[in-house]
């Protein structure tokens, strides 16, 4: 009999993840942490990821919280030698953190259109350079994945067009650094959710209301529904997988 060849243990991998503080990077620091990783929750809440190492060593896992404006590129530059030196060279990294504008375009004034772009866009270039520079240098394998978002090809108007650019420009990201790096055996991947249960979704949905009554199952993703993706492109049983963009949306966003 054939044995599948599929293991999700990662004992002895190093994993780093932006945005961890809250909503979906918390959960994927959990998993991965429950997984075996030694992971590096980093945002700008030091207090929340306190909190969250605080329950991932309480689990038996093992994890460290880094404090981390992803809109700063001394930080972004900074925080892999850092998380090295502390838990071991980074061979795992989840580009998570990222903010809605939720504004209509030409109202939008230039400190969050700043934002939006160095959070969403920016930040997920240069530090995925940080990242696979040592790597490539010690002749490592790893794995990105980088967090998109329907947004990136679905845009109906409202408000948040800026979201959708620069998910959009993740997805292109995505695809390109995983043929520039694909000879280094970095894999590049990505997820892009639909509407989950999180934080900024409770916000979008006290402004605009619950429009999940539009969606065809009437209801949110539950961030524990993106496990086995953000696991399989993390895992060995993924080594042939490179440049590909995982849509997890519950049919919400149609096709």
């Amino acid at each position: 009999m054939t044995t599948p060849n599929f293991s999700i243990d990662l004992s002895g991998r190093t994993a780093l993840v932006t945005g961890a503080s809250a909503g979906l990077g918390r959960r994927f620091a959990s998993v991965l942490a429950a997984c075996g990783a030694k992971v590096a929750c980093t945002a700008r809440r030091k207090d929340k990821l306190d909190e969250l190492v605080a329950e991932i060593t309480a689990a038996g896992g093992t994890a460290e919280a880094f404090a981390l404006d992803v809109r700063d590129a001394d930080q972004l530059k900074a925080i892999i030698p850092a998380v090295a030196q502390s838990l071991g060279q980074p061979d795992i990294l989840v580009n998570n953190a990222g903010i809605v504008d939720a504004e209509y375009a030409t109202r939008m004034p230039m400190e969050l259109i700043d934002d939006v772009l160095d959070t969403n866009l920016r930040s997920v270039f240069i530090l995925s350079n940080e990242f696979a520079r040592p790597l490539i240098a010690a002749k490592m394998p790893g794995r990105i994945v980088n967090i998109a978002s329907i947004a990136a090809t679905s845009y109906s108007g409202g408000g948040a067009a800026l979201y959708s650019i620069t998910k959009a420009g993740v997805v292109r990201v995505t695809e390109t650094l995983a043929v520039e790096w694909s000879k280094f055996h970095i894999n590049v991947n990505g997820i892009a959710p639909g509407l989950f249960a999180t934080d900024m979704a409770d916000g979008m949905i006290d402004r605009s209301g619950d429009f999940s009554v539009h969606f065809p199952r009437k209801r949110l993703g539950q961030p524990e529904q993106m496990d086995s993706s953000l696991l399989f492109l993390v895992s060995p049983s993924s080594d042939a997988v490179t440049g590909t963009v995982i849509k997890i949306d519950d049919g919400q966003g149609g096709r």
